[in-house]
C-alpha cells in the first residue's frame, strides 16, 4: 500500500466520521460551535490526515469500527445538538389535542416563544389562549446545562406565579400526556448514551439510541431513540419509568426546514400505554430571527404575558 493510499481513504471517508475524528480532539467541550471551532477541525483533520499518511496507522473503516456503542451514541447525540444551534429565537403557534383513552378530545391553543441562550440551555415560554377557563395561562422555562431546570407557572385566575419544583417536573403538564420536564428544552449534556443498532424507518435508515438521564430527580429511567441517519432527526421515542416499564412512546411527523438549516415536527403525538390517553401538538406558523430580548422570559415579565 502507497503512503497515498491512506490519505485517499480518509478523504473518502463520510463527513459524520471526519467530524468525529475532529470532535475527539474536543470532547470535553460544550456544544462546540461558530467559525474558531470549524478552522480549529480542519487543521485537526489535516493533522490526522497526516499522520496517518507518514506513520502508516490502520485506515479510517477500521477506526470506524473500533468506535464503542457508548462513543458513537455520544456522536449522534453531539451532532444533533449541533445542528440546532444557533436559531437565536424563534415563535410558534401550537394546538394541544387531549384525547381519553375513548378518543374524546379536548383542544387547548396557546403560543410558544424560545430564545436561545449560549453556553447555557434555552429559555422558554407557553401562553396558553384558549380555552377560556385557561386563557392566559403560562409557562417559563429556563433550562440549564449539567444543573436543574427552573420553572415557573402563571395561573391569572390566582393572579400568581407558581414555581414548579423538581419533585412535580415528572407531573402533567396541564392534563396532558407530556410532563413539566418533556416541555423543558433538551440539552444533550443532561444524558449518557448509547448505539444500539440501525435499521430502517419508513423510507429512511435511522441509527436507535438509548439516553440515560443524569438526573436521578426524572421521571424516566431511560428513552430509546429513532433518528434518521440523513438529518439527525428525531422520528420516534420511547420512554421508560423509574421502574424500566415502557411508559409512553413520542411520535414525530411532517418535519418542515426553515432557513434551509433548522427542521422542526409540525405534529408530535406522545401516547401513554399504561392509560390508552393520548396528546398531539400540531405546530403552525413557525418564525425565526424575531430578535426577542432576555427580559420577556423573567417572572415579571410572565405576569404580564397577553
Amino acid at each position: 500500500m502507497s503512503n497515498m493510499e491512506p490519505l485517499r481513504m480518509i478523504m473518502d471517508h463520510n463527513a459524520s466520521e471526519v467530524r468525529y475524528s475532529c470532535g475527539g480532539w474536543v470532547k470535553g467541550l460544550r456544544r462546540p460551535i461558530g467559525v474558531a471551532y470549524r478552522v480549529a477541525c480542519r487543521v485537526r483533520v489535516c493533522a490526522l490526515v497526516l499522520a496517518f499518511t507518514y506513520v502508516g496507522l490502520p485506515n479510517a473503516h477500521a477506526v470506524a469500527q473500533d468506535e464503542s456503542p457508548e462513543d458513537k451514541g455520544y456522536r449522534i447525540a453531539r451532532e444533533a445538538s449541533a445542528r440546532n444551534d444557533g436559531f437565536g429565537d424563534f415563535t410558534a403557534r401550537m394546538s394541544m389535542v387531549l384525547r381519553d383513552r375513548k378518543g374524546r378530545e379536548s383542544v387547548r391553543k396557546m403560543r410558544f416563544k424560545v430564545l436561545e441562550v449560549p453556553d447555557d440551555g434555552d429559555k422558554s415560554l407557553f401562553l396558553f389562549d384558549q380555552p377560556r377557563d385557561v386563557q392566559g395561562t403560562a409557562l417559563l422555562t429556563h433550562a440549564h446545562v449539567n444543573s436543574e431546570d427552573d420553572q415557573w407557572l402563571y395561573l391569572p385566575a390566582l393572579k400568581r406565579v407558581k414555581r414548579i419544583n423538581a419533585s412535580r417536573r415528572s407531573g402533567s403538564f396541564m392534563g396532558s400526556e407530556f410532563t413539566y420536564e418533556d416541555m423543558s428544552p433538551p440539552e444533550f449534556e443532561e444524558y449518557t448514551y448509547r448505539f444500539l443498532r440501525e435499521e430502517p424507518c419508513g423510507k429512511l435508515t435511522c441509527t436507535v439510541t438509548e439516553q440515560i438521564p443524569l438526573d436521578e430527580g426524572s421521571g424516566y429511567s431511560r428513552k430509546v431513540v429513532w433518528q434518521d441517519t440523513a438529518e439527525f432527526r428525531t422520528w420516534k421515542m420511547e420512554l421508560y419509568d423509574r421502574k424500566g416499564s415502557h411508559l409512553k412512546s413520542l411520535s414525530l411527523v411532517d418535519y418542515q426546514l426553515f432557513l434551509n438549516r433548522f427542521w422542526r415536527a409540525a405534529e408530535q403525538t406522545m401516547v401513554n400505554h399504561l392509560t390508552g390517553a393520548s396528546t398531539t401538538l400540531q405546530w403552525s406558523d413557525f418564525s425565526f430571527g424575531n430578535n426577542l430580548d432576555d427580559r420577556e422570559f423573567t417572572r415579571t415579565a410572565l405576569r404580564r404575558s397577553r
